[in-house]
């Protein structure tokens, strides 16, 4: 994409500068290691800036081009994948799982006892519900009750052994934490849309990615493993010395925190340096912020960039739309475990998040602005309204260390002069 002035596009290249301000107190502050940012207006990339290390130790600086783990991002573009085969009438958003994964089809209902207290579903488990995660499923690190202990000495997450065949079979031996499209609760429903993915289109997910969304995107590179020729780009994944934990409440925006990071996934060690036998449509994805950049810029422009459309507008549409019973955002039938920010006002869409009222979310932004991050304090959004798009990257785990996204949320819509 071309890289344009500011101004050309609406935006002043003076507020930008509180971005970049914005970028290297992270490092001063020792908050982060390292961290980019790109933003996107009207068909052109407005603003992009990279500060501090993909390494501390190494002191190799965390570039534009720099490799990531970008984990939880990785399940826009599994949902994206599954829409291009409900596009080419594969199935149809009410179809249950089951009728695809028969093991699903006979899951029982956890209802708040010991694992063993199960009822059966009152209505099958369906493939829109995965997309919405409404399904039923939860995640390991939640540490709430005996379903997610279930998935944590089962192994379910990380980059397991099994394949993805494997691993959604023997999910499904597992109750379900709810019925069916009663609540939202985070979860690794991606992961089984991705074994859908493969299911449908007779490739495996990674196969999928490259031929239909990578390659006619220009996103080269992004994959499952970091390829030999990216090793000198790609960087370490850290943690902060101050306690914060996975699956721990959203940072308090006024409370002093102490800062400091430690490492936690060198980049000369790290499983992703191997292409895995599990592929992780829920989170298993390296990328760069250019490749992410264009994905965002192909949502919004409609489906297509340069040329090459992965989708009609009418779908990305009602993907838009929040898919929640009753119109209800998250705070009403989600969990308030683990939270990167507040889910008031918010809803949910197919695939992410979408803003329904800014006010009661208490952000500045528009009515329908989607997005997602990932759990190294990665995050995108697209703003339709404002025709925007912003990439944020970088690697901390946890994502809620720091209320970083609402930082920046704040300091690139204040750029808006047009």
């Amino acid at each position: 994409m071309n890289r344009v002035q500011p101004e050309s596009v609406g935006l002043s290249s003076e507020r930008l500068r509180r971005v970049s301000a914005w970028l290297a107190d992270q490092i001063e502050q020792e908050r982060l290691a390292g961290a980019s940012v790109q933003v996107g207006r009207r068909g052109a990339v407005a603003y992009e800036d990279s500060v501090g290390f993909a390494d501390v130790a190494a002191e190799k600086p965390f570039s534009l081009d720099t490799v990531i783990r970008i984990y939880s991002m990785t399940k826009p573009i599994t949902t994206v994948a599954a829409m291009m085969l409900f596009e080419a009438g594969c199935f149809q958003l009410d179809h249950p799982v089951g009728r695809y994964i028969p093991t699903f089809r006979e899951t029982p209902v956890w209802k708040g006892g010991a694992l063993s207290d199960v009822e059966a579903q009152n209505t099958p488990m369906t493939v829109k519900q995965l997309m919405t995660h409404t399904a039923g499923l939860t995640y390991g690190f939640m540490h709430t009750n005996v379903i997610d202990e279930a998935y944590r000495n089962a192994g379910f997450e990380g980059r397991v052994k099994d394949d993805l065949g494997m691993w959604t079979d023997q999910l499904a031996q597992i109750p379900l934490l709810c019925q069916p499209g009663s609540q939202w609760n985070y979860s690794v429903a991606t992961d089984v849309l991705g074994r859908l993915v493969e299911i449908w289109s007779g490739q495996s997910l990674a196969d999928f990615f490259a031929d239909h969304i990578f390659k006619p995107l220009g996103m080269n590179d992004s994959g499952f493993a970091v390829a030999e020729s990216q090793r000198d780009r790609f960087c370490s994944l850290y943690r902060p010395t101050n306690g914060a934990q996975l699956g721990g409440a959203m940072a308090n925006p006024f409370e002093d925190r102490p800062t400091g990071i430690q490492l936690l996934d060198p980049m000369n060690e790290s499983a992703y340096l191997k292409s895995p036998n599990y592929l992780s449509g829920g989170g298993g994805l390296v990328s760069t912020l250019s490749d992410y950049g264009r994905f965002c810029q192909a949502l919004l422009g409609g489906g297509e960039l340069d040329g090459q459309r992965i989708l009609s507008p009418k779908t990305l549409a009602f993907m838009r739309l929040n898919q929640l019973p009753n119109n209800k955002d998250m705070a009403a039938m989600g969990q308030p475990v683990w939270s990167e920010t507040s889910y008031e006002g918010i809803g949910f869409g197919i695939g992410w998040a979408v803003v329904i009222d800014p006010a009661t979310a208490n952000i500045v932004t528009s009515v329908g602005e989607h997005h997602w991050g990932g759990v190294a304090s990665t995050f995108f959004w697209i703003d339709p309204v404002e025709d925007l798009y912003t990439v944020f990257l970088t690697q901390l785990v946890p994502s809620s260390t720091y209320p970083l996204r609402r930082e920046l949320r704040a300091r690139v819509y204040q750029s808006l002069i047009d």
